[in-house]
């Protein structure tokens, strides 16, 4: 019997829409499914590139449930042409699709410590697959928080998820916004202001960061103040990504490809480069 051609990693394959669900103004939650073959698994931390046949191709990452084999999920935001056809996709159109590439969020790793995950306004999306992960295996860590930060109430994502996360008692949530309107009542400021304000054992916790650079560093400052080794600090970078698999260097950041080497990368190996705004 022959062997199955490789697949070309450059090939979008074609995946419907099946459904929408609209997050804020500007963001929006599509569960996709492959016109042939089956859903690929993934990994938390991972993402894809998709494709809006006729305009461009970006990468997204994953934010759905990886222990549910029925659909690719992706949560994107529409701030240019082909983010914007994406996001205003309709239920049953269809978009291109790869991968899915990059590494991922150490969760295995992380049992038997404390964990703080910390997100900053779209960055929940590709730590949703962790939380997911953790959550329904959470007697395997020590104290769970999830710290999250929005620049007002009405750019957070998952709310109702937020509220049904906020009533374990398995895991400590707390989110802030940067503005607040008369129908908040909660935390108002930055992300890292949260640090303080949980517990948890510094040197036996991992934490797992994404959100703007601005944030990625000064959250990453505080927790390594505080007594986090750099090492177990894990950040997902964002940065312009079109090939995937690290040929045409848009995504380089110093030594590494953010594609190929990342999203997921460690603190202490990142922590100059994120110091120099040049790079």
């Amino acid at each position: 019997m022959n062997a199955a051609p490789p697949t070309d990693p450059m090939l979008p394959a074609p995946w419907r829409v099946r459904a929408v669900r609209r997050e804020t103004a500007d963001v929006a939650t599509l569960d996709l499914v492959p016109l042939a073959g089956s859903v690929p698994g993934f990994a938390p931390g991972q993402f894809n590139m998709i494709y809006a046949y006729g305009v461009g191709e970006v990468p997204v990452s994953l934010s759905g449930d990886p222990a549910d084999p029925t659909r690719a999920v992706h949560t994107v935001r529409a701030v240019g042409a082909v983010s914007a056809a994406i996001a205003g996709a309709a239920p049953g159109s269809v978009l291109g699709l790869r991968g899915p590439f990059g590494s991922v969020w150490p969760v295995a790793a992380a049992e038997g410590h404390d964990l703080l995950i910390v997100a900053g306004g779209l960055g929940l999306a590709p730590l949703r697959p962790a939380i997911y992960r953790v959550l329904a295996a959470s007697e395997r860590f020590g104290r769970i928080a999830l710290l999250y930060g929005g620049r007002g109430p009405a750019e957070l994502l998952f709310r109702d998820e937020l509220a049904l996360w906020g009533t374990r008692a398995d895991v400590t949530v707390a989110v802030t916004v940067d503005h607040a309107d008369p129908s908040w009542h909660g935390h108002v400021g930055v992300v890292p202001a949260l640090i303080g304000q949980i517990g948890f054992d510094p040197p036996n916790t991992v934490a797992l960061l994404c959100g703007p650079e601005v944030m990625l560093r000064f959250t990453a400052t505080a927790l390594s103040a505080a007594g986090v080794a750099a090492e177990r600090i894990h950040l997902s970078m964002e940065r312009n990504m079109k090939c995937a698999i690290g040929l045409c260097g848009h995504c380089q950041f110093g030594p590494d490809f953010v594609c190929r080497d990342g999203p997921v990368l460690r603190y202490d190996r990142l922590a100059a480069r994120l110091m120099v705004r040049e790079i």
